[in-house]
């Protein structure tokens, strides 16, 4: 909205123009939501739902009584700043109401309790085959992979349902990592930075893909804004989220900043980019959603030793502190990522 205006003010006053600029959006789409985030919070957590406890998980007593549901209150900034600051177009008003809807049912579940775990998967996947749609605007999806230069025009009846899964992963992966005050908003908040970068310099700039012989996407710096937004929404978060937490995202705020993830990776072309970005949410998350599938369906019982997710793992066999798996997540992401981007960039 306000680039529009900038185009249409431009001409009558001559500093308006910074409003077209990309730069420009990134930093007051970041600052504002983060400031709207601080200050809204604490002034609406009080009608929040309060956590009652996890079974079996690792200090679940810690969080009981907690306002939870965050994701309810800074999902909407998030959603109001992104009106602001991005191109009002169909396939980002379309991924708003992706993130809107996902949003929702997790806020249903968060009041609820927790509803069965098929009818939420199978919410989940409805609302990744609408994201995918909205990826591809069902025409073909130009695919490009790491370690080769070719570039492929796929199918939106074969990209449709493939990418459906991929969101489908990554939202519950990012929800099974919501089990430590910070860890996972802060690992979100590094995979958002890095794909927001990776969609402005790197295949949003004709000059820099066509040096590193990835496609280039006209409207990868559009995407990138909503990428820089949601990391605004999530610092804000954070500055209560900080062990000991004040509040808790609950569903309505891990799932769609999973939906989000595995949609700007969409955008970005290659798949395999959310291995580069959120290695450490699918190993955190993701590798425990296999093990109870294996289980479950195959009656297949792998890797008995080793709690899932990872973080409960390390939290009550090895003893880490919140801090300690919080900070060890972190460093492994922050430097795990510039490396496999090296990686998935070069060695074409």
């Amino acid at each position: 909205m306000l680039s529009w205006l900038g185009e249409i003010a431009a001409g009558y006053y001559g500093p308006i123009r910074l409003l077209t600029s990309y730069l420009f959006l990134y930093g007051l789409g970041t600052a504002l939501a983060a400031i709207l985030t601080l200050v809204l919070i604490p002034k609406l957590w009080d009608r929040l739902p309060r956590d009652q406890g996890r079974e079996f998980a690792v200090d679940a007593e810690k969080s009981q009584g907690k306002p939870v549901g965050a994701g309810v209150l800074f999902i909407p900034i998030y959603l109001f700043v992104c009106l602001l600051v991005a191109p009002l177009e169909p396939r980002i008003l379309a991924t708003q109401s992706c993130v809107f809807l996902v949003m929702l049912a997790g806020y249903m579940d968060d009041r609820a309790g927790g509803f069965s775990e098929y009818f939420l998967g199978g919410i989940d996947l409805l609302i990744g085959v609408l994201g995918a749609m909205a990826i591809c605007g069902l025409e073909p999806y130009h695919l490009w992979l790491p370690f080769v230069k070719t570039e492929w025009a796929i199918s939106p009846w074969i990209f449709v349902p493939c990418a459906a899964v991929l969101i489908w992963l990554a939202i519950n992966a990012t929800n099974c990592t919501d089990g430590v005050d910070g860890l996972s908003a802060s690992l979100c908040g590094m995979a958002f930075i890095y794909l927001a970068g990776f969609l402005y310099v790197i295949v949003g700039h004709r000059e820099v893909a066509r040096y590193l012989l990835v496609p280039h996407y006209q409207d990868g710096a559009v995407w990138a804004i909503l990428a820089f937004v949601m990391a605004g929404c999530l610092a804000g978060y954070l500055w209560y989220n900080a062990n000991p937490s004040k509040v808790l995202m609950g569903d309505a705020g891990s799932r769609p900043m999973g939906l989000l993830l595995g949609m700007l990776v969409l955008a970005c072309g290659n798949p395999v980019l959310i291995l580069v970005v959120a290695f450490v949410v699918l190993v955190n998350g993701a590798t425990g959603i296999l093990k109870v599938a294996l289980l479950r369906f195959f009656k297949i019982w792998i890797f008995r030793e080793v709690r899932y997710p990872l973080h409960d793992h390390f939290r009550h066999n090895k003893g880490w502190s919140n801090t300690q798996v919080l900070v060890r997540f972190m460093l492994l992401q922050a430097v795990g990522t510039p490396l496999l981007l090296v990686l998935l960039l070069k060695i074409r």
